[in-house]
């Protein structure tokens, strides 16, 4: 196989150039890395197979096109939902701060799938950075865990700390999707093994090369979740974790 590799160095219009270049060779595969990739092959490629990857919330982004399918960059909210409950056995009730304009999709789904494994799930919505203050007390005051989910109206620079420290001012577990927030004081982190994302996209190709047709292949989610654990958060909230899911762990704080 003959590989040949181009840099968008984050210039949508220079994507574009060179997705045009790329449409008038003999590629059998474009594997895009990146919003900007996978936006500039789709707007400019319609006949060569475009796997992407590294993308969150593709379907936002519409890269829907029939030549195209990936790894997604996120855990479905059912897999979450398992390992929660096998690591806080105890929990029920689930507070998730969220901006209506931007994630009330992922907190329909949550509300859905969440009764699975018996949890409960409410939203508490931030239209603005200055609404995170009342409605993140008013969560901590009603929920047994405080839920993050990718959201930048509320995750900014100066609203983590604050969020993390006032959850476990108020003995509220947070669960987070990012090492980064088990490290700052979350309980425990569910996140993309990106190394996994790349096996998957390579598996994913493989099918494409040997004649699977694009239609059938629908985007997949990574297999293997990257699970971390605050351990000095835990003992502060006094929870424990149970020993059968120990082995599960892949980075402790």
């Amino acid at each position: 196989a003959i590989f040949a590799e181009y840099d968008l160095l984050g210039d949508l219009e220079r994507g574009k150039q060179l997705a045009k270049r790329i449409r008038t060779s003999e590629s059998s595969l474009v594997v895009a890395v990146g919003l900007k990739a996978a936006l500039a092959a789709k707007l400019e490629i319609d006949h060569i197979p475009i796997l992407y990857m590294m993308i969150l919330d593709p379907f936002k982004h519409h890269l829907t096109a029939g030549n195209m399918t990936g790894v997604l960059l996120e855990i479905p909210s059912d897999r979450q939902f398992k390992v929660m409950r096998s690591f806080l056995p105890s929990l029920h009730r689930i507070g998730m701060l969220y901006d209506p304009e931007k994630t009330s999709s992922k907190l329909k789904e949550a509300e859905i799938r969440a009764p699975v494994q018996d949890f409960q799930v409410r939203g508490f919505p931030v239209m603005s950075e200055k609404d995170i203050p009342q409605q993140l007390r008013a969560l901590l005051s009603e929920s047994e865990a405080l839920w993050l989910i990718p959201d930048p109206t509320v995750l900014t620079d100066e609203s983590i700390r604050f969020i993390l420290e006032s959850a476990v001012a108020k003995q509220v577990p947070v669960i987070a999707f990012s090492t980064e927030f088990t490290r700052l004081g979350a309980l425990l982190s569910l996140s993309v093994d990106y190394g996994e994302v790349g096996r998957e996209t390579g598996r994913l190709a493989k099918r494409v090369l040997n004649g699977e047709p694009m239609m059938t292949l629908k985007p997949i989610s990574v297999q293997r979740i990257h699970i971390s654990v605050n351990q000095k958060t835990a003992r502060y909230l006094g929870i424990t974790i149970p020993k059968e899911v120990e082995h599960l762990i892949d980075e402790a704080y």
